[in-house]
C-alpha cells in the first residue's frame, strides 16, 4: 500500500482513498446480532402509522381516500389516534423475527468476508448485494407468519364489519390462523414476501454501505451522524422504489380471502388498475425507510 502523503504546510498526513477505506473498515464496531432487530422494534413503535397507511393505500377500496394525508385523516376520524397503531403487536413480532434474522445474517456474512480479505477491506458492491439478498430471503421466510398478521390487522378496520378477522393481538392471530386455516397459512405469500425481503435488504443494506463509503471517500464528510443520515436517506429512497411493486403484490396475496397464484394476481391487478398499482403506498414507505 502507498504510504500516506504529506500536504505542504499540513501537520497531519493526507490518506489515500485505499488507506481511508481500510481505516474506516478497521475502526468499524461489530454489534451483537440482535441489535438490528431491537432497533427495528423500537423504530416500529414510531413508524407503525406510516406502515399502516402504506398497507391501506396498497389494498384501498374504490371509495377509500387516494392519498396519504386523506388516509390518515380518515383513520383519525373513524378510529381516533389509536387507529394508527392497529396491529402494532404483529409489527413488533415481525421485527423480532424478520429484522433480527436478516441483520444478523448480513453482518455475519460481511464480517467473515472482511476477515478473509487483505487489510480487512469491505467486500465489493456485487458481493454485498448477494449477501444482503440471501440474508433478506432467510429473514423473509422466518418472519412470514408475523408479516401476514401485520398486514391483516392493519387492513382490518378498513373492511366491512362482516369481513373483519378481529384478531386481538399477534398471539391470538397466530393461533386462530392455525385453527381456522391450518398452519400452512403462516406461510401464505411466502414467495413474494421473501423476494421482497431479498430485494429490500439488498437495496437497503448494500446500498447503505456503498453510499456511506462513497460519501467518506469523495466528500469532506467524516464518519458521523450526518454521513449516516445521508446514506440512510439515499438507501431508503432506493429500497422504497425497487421494492414497491413486489411489496404491493405481497400485501394483496396476504390479505386476500381466496388463494390465487402470482400470475393470476398480477393479471387481475393489471386489468383493474393498469400500471399505477406498482407504486401505491410509495410515499409512506419512503418516509418509514429513509429518515
Amino acid at each position: 500500500m502507498q504510504s500516506a502523503k504529506m500536504a505542504p504546510g499540513a501537520e497531519k498526513p493526507v490518506l489515500t482513498a485505499e488507506e481511508k477505506s481500510a481505516k474506516t473498515a478497521k475502526s468499524s464496531t461489530r454489534y451483537p446480532f440482535w441489535f438490528g432487530g431491537s432497533a427495528s422494534s423500537m423504530a416500529a413503535c414510531v413508524t407503525h402509522p406510516l406502515d399502516l397507511v402504506k398497507v391501506r393505500l396498497q389494498v384501498r377500496r374504490p371509495d377509500a381516500p387516494k392519498n396519504m394525508s386523506g388516509t390518515v385523516l380518515h383513520i383519525l376520524k373513524s378510529d381516533g389516534p389509536a387507529g394508527l397503531y392497529a396491529g402494532l403487536s404483529a409489527s413488533l413480532l415481525r421485527q423480532m423475527t424478520y429484522s433480527t434474522v436478516r441483520f444478523g445474517v448480513y453482518e455475519e456474512l460481511k464480517t467473515r468476508a472482511m476477515r478473509r480479505s487483505p487489510n480487512n477491506k469491505q467486500p465489493s458492491f456485487p458481493v454485498l448485494t448477494a449477501m444482503a439478498s440471501l440474508a433478506g430471503f432467510i429473514g423473509g421466510v422466518s418472519g412470514n407468519a408475523a408479516d401476514v398478521l401485520n398486514v391483516r390487522m392493519q387492513q382490518d378496520a378498513a373492511l366491512p364489519h362482516a369481513e373483519r378477522r378481529n384478531y386481538r393481538h399477534a398471539l391470538d392471530g397466530l393461533l386462530r390462523m392455525a385453527r381456522d386455516e391450518g398452519p400452512l397459512s403462516w406461510f401464505r405469500g411466502v414467495l413474494p414476501n421473501s423476494m421482497r425481503a431479498a430485494v429490500m435488504t439488498a437495496s437497503q443494506l448494500a446500498s447503505y454501505d456503498t453510499f456511506k463509503g462513497l460519501l467518506l471517500r469523495n466528500t469532506p464528510l467524516q464518519d458521523n451522524l450526518t454521513t449516516h443520515f445521508t446514506a440512510s436517506l439515499l438507501a431508503g429512497m432506493m429500497a422504497a422504489t425497487v421494492t414497491s411493486p413486489v411489496d404491493v403484490i405481497k400485501t394483496r396475496v396476504m390479505t386476500a380471502t381466496t388463494q390465487e397464484g402470482l400470475v393470476k394476481t398480477l393479471k387481475t391487478i393489471y386489468r383493474n388498475e393498469g400500471l399505477g398499482w406498482m407504486f401505491k403506498g410509495w410515499l409512506p414507505s419512503f418516509l418509514r425507510l429513509g429518515p
